[in-house]
């Protein structure tokens, strides 16, 4: 069984293109990167499923278009369109670290904890709010509060990836929000 914990999101899939079953997708990674996982996950009806890529070819910089072992027709498409991509963390990182990747999707520190400059434990990032242009770190405070922060790499002072930190330096008064 798949979990939420194990899998990171990559990107989203868009609509079908043609009629044979391929899809256009955004990503959050260099299309070179999908050759290297053994499989694409999407949510399906609250459970997440394994999809086998049989084909992909690049549309752009940043989106591909995507054949799906067993998905043969625009119809069969089109259950996919708006889902999010995950792969297995695990294999994320491997391939990360043989290819020498700086960028993560910012999904991938969900989990992290935030420290402030100062050394102060903020919170743990629960989720990502990635719905407009300045993208936020959800974060819950030891206290239970959820405050929002905005993921901006000027405020990223460090991130220790064995620790699972990141401290940040946070404008004064943003936690008082």
């Amino acid at each position: 069984m798949i979990l939420r914990d194990d899998i990171l999101c990559i990107g989203r899939y868009n609509k079908p293109h043609g009629v044979n079953g391929e899809i256009s997708a955004s990503l959050d990674v260099d299309f070179e990167f999908l050759r290297n996982f053994s499989c694409l996950i999407s949510e399906i009806d609250g459970i997440y499923v394994p999809f086998f890529v049989e084909s992909s070819r690049a549309k752009s910089a940043v989106s591909a278009l995507i054949t799906i072992d067993g998905i043969t027709n625009e119809r069969e498409a089109t259950l996919l369109v708006n889902k999010d991509i995950y792969v297995r963390k695990d294999e994320y990182e491997s391939i990360s670290s043989d290819e020498d990747c700086d960028e993560m999707p910012i999904d991938y520190f969900i989990g992290f904890t935030l420290y402030s400059q100062e050394g102060a434990r903020v919170g743990e990032i629960i989720d990502v709010d990635d719905a407009t242009e300045n993208v936020l770190f959800i974060v819950e405070t030891p206290e239970g509060d959820e405050v929002d922060i905005p993921a901006a790499d000027e405020l990223v002072t460090d991130i220790d990836m064995d620790g699972e930190s990141i401290t940040m330096s946070l404008p004064e008064g943003l936690l008082d929000i």
